[in-house]
């Protein structure tokens, strides 16, 4: 009974902790006004909403974000997908090190990465560039591309890719009949995450890709520091829908147990 009671205590908390945040963020996007200490708005309107939905780049900076999402997770799969199997399937100096190394970009706060880079891209002509945008977001997408696939990969045995071999399939027929498509679930998930990390970012884009480009997230940026927070809550909902979608289709099409495998390869 204490452990039950226990184990409800802990699911109210969770409860609490993650939904309090969403119900906040609907309120605000919704709210005429909104001020402290009051525990809710005390008018609701589609105010902010008409302020978002009347700029004149809103919809191109959508259009932008979902294209450079998408070079970015294409890209990403093609020079990451090689990788990840190589440190699945081989052994070579360095490997855990290497491995490792995808981890770093998200080990601190990025901006200081990003400003470095930015060094960087100003002397190769890159600011305010497409190319320099989607650079970046590749790098904060290497440890989805690299981590959860090579789990998937080492996750399948062998045996399976032998006994195709031994029926006189080739290599390449092996890998892509047996080894890709027990893999995809992995594959898929890793995608579907970089893909919304790629539309979520706004740091680097802002800093990489002004004043030429400009995503959803950069265009929040400027409205939450221009004007109260209720207009950033309606870019945080419009930025969320395609996040739950996405989600969904994690959820029907890989499950938890891809997740899970992505991130146990030893």
């Amino acid at each position: 009974m204490n452990k039950r009671f226990f184990s409800y205590i802990m699911f109210a908390i969770f409860i609490i902790f993650f939904f309090i945040p969403i119900i906040n963020l609907a309120v605000l996007a919704f709210a005429n006004n909104y001020d402290y200490p009051t525990f809710l708005p005390t008018a609701f309107s589609f105010q902010w909403w008409k302020f978002v939905f009347s700029q004149e780049n809103l919809f191109g900076a959508i259009i932008m974000s979902f294209v450079i999402a998408s070079i970015a997770t294409l890209l990403s799969i093609v020079i990451c997908i090689p990788a990840a199997y190589a440190f699945a399937r081989y052994e070579f100096p360095f490997k855990r090190m290497f491995l490792f190394s995808f981890l770093l970009s998200n080990a601190f706060p990025k901006i200081g990465l990003y400003v470095m880079i930015g060094v960087m891209f100003f002397k190769l002509n890159l600011m305010g560039t497409m190319r320099g945008v989607v650079l970046i977001h590749i790098v904060n997408t290497l440890m989805f591309m690299t981590w959860i696939p090579a789990g998937a990969f080492k996750s399948i045995h062998k045996e399976q890719e032998e006994a195709a071999l031994d029926a006189g399939a080739t290599p390449w027929q092996t890998f892509m009949h047996i080894t890709l498509p027990l893999a995809m679930p992995g594959i898929i998930t890793a995608s579907i995450f970089t893909f919304l990390a790629s539309l979520e970012e706004a740091q680097g884009t802002l800093l990489i890709g002004m004043p030429n480009i400009k995503t959803l997230s950069v265009l929040m940026y400027s409205v939450i520091t221009d004007y109260p927070a209720t207009g950033g809550a309606v870019f945080a909902i419009i930025l969320v829908i395609p996040t739950i979608i996405l989600l969904m289709v994690l959820r029907k099409f890989a499950g938890t147990k891809a997740l899970s495998q992505g991130f146990t390869m030893k």
